[in-house]
């Protein structure tokens, strides 16, 4: 989902410039604070509802004021600020030319499916897009920069989730919606109603990533390899154990197709990153852009291969798999 594995935007982010109000006014700034409270108000509903349930079911005991909260705060509010901002050129260009070059056909039958049918398709398709694109951020090196600030938390709960770089939230949030607008399920004008579909996604996708992230024990059973769980995401930010393994945000089933799946009955034992990351909000934005020195780069995990049903069901820990 457009958002889950890396850092996600915050929770009903919008673009800051209003269509009537030209860059550069002061009509901006009432925008800002605007979106800051609103932010807040969200804010508070997310500590409310994850803090306790953090306490009551932890996988690892932890302070609520761990190390790294004070940079995670402040990588709410920016995820919840400026990526909106910075996706609202090339989305628009996306819409434009999925409008124009998308033969109509595709556009037509899109758009005759049930809203509930185009959500479905779209948390999919969207879940597949943004595998692809998140999986890049562990193989290229460049890509890599900027996800290690995502990585190199080394205590899980649900503020990790917005725990990102600006960049590394558009490039994965654009990944995934290349897709919907390609297949026709995310239209260029909201009267189309396409819109209120990548919205809707968008927001499962947000409160999902949340969850995933979170310090919960909680396990569905054979319905982990359906639907993703904090589970299957900490391994996925694991430091130790079998690394670039489960991009998907949304749907494990996508990383088993594709050969990355891991989730075995137990939990991650460390998080975090091989290399060393400034504690310093400021030098988490920047080096990614003018790299002081060689960038952190995964460790390659030649010891576990790559898992899949056949080796998976070997192990004895292993989740059972839905037949």
């Amino acid at each position: 989902m457009v958002t889950v594995g890396a850092g996600k935007p915050c929770p009903l982010e919008k673009p800051l410039l209003s269509k009537e109000k030209a860059p550069g006014t002061m009509t901006q700034v009432p925008s800002v604070v605007a979106d800051v409270a609103r932010l807040s108000a969200w804010l508070l509903i997310l500590v409310v509802i994850f803090v306790p349930l953090e306490r009551i079911f932890s996988v690892q005991p932890q302070k609520i004021f761990r190390k790294g909260v004070g940079v995670d705060l402040a990588y709410y509010f920016i995820s919840g600020l400026v990526p909106a901002v910075l996706l609202a050129v090339p989305v628009s260009a996306l819409a434009w030319l999925a409008h124009r070059y998308v033969p109509g056909f595709m556009l037509e039958a899109a758009g005759s499916l049930p809203p509930w049918a185009r959500i479905v398709a779209g948390l999919i398709f969207v879940d597949i897009g943004y595998y692809w694109g998140h999986r890049w951020c562990h193989e290229v090196p460049f890509l890599w920069r900027f996800h290690a600030v995502h990585h190199s938390a080394e205590e899980m709960d649900f503020l990790v989730s917005s725990r990102a770089h600006p960049f590394d939230i558009v490039f994965g949030h654009f990944c995934g919606l290349v897709p919907l607008y390609v297949l026709g399920l995310a239209g260029p004008t909201r009267e189309q109603g396409g819109s209120d579909v990548a919205l809707a996604v968008k927001m499962i996708g947000i409160v999902w990533g949340f969850f995933i992230h979170a310090n919960l024990n909680w396990r569905l059973g054979p319905l982990e390899w359906l639907i993703s769980t904090p589970a299957f995401h900490h391994w996925h930010h694991t430091k130790s154990g079998p690394i670039d393994r489960n991009y998907c945000a949304t749907w494990p089933w996508i990383d088993w197709l594709f050969g990355t799946l891991y989730l075995p009955a137990r939990w991650p034992s460390d998080y975090g990153i091989q290399g060393a990351m400034s504690d310093s909000l400021v030098d988490q934005l920047m080096n990614p852009i003018f790299p002081p020195v060689a960038a952190t780069t995964p460790v390659p995990d030649s010891a576990a291969p790559v898992a899949t049903a056949e080796s998976r069901s070997n192990e004895p820990d292993v989740v059972s798999r839905v037949n």
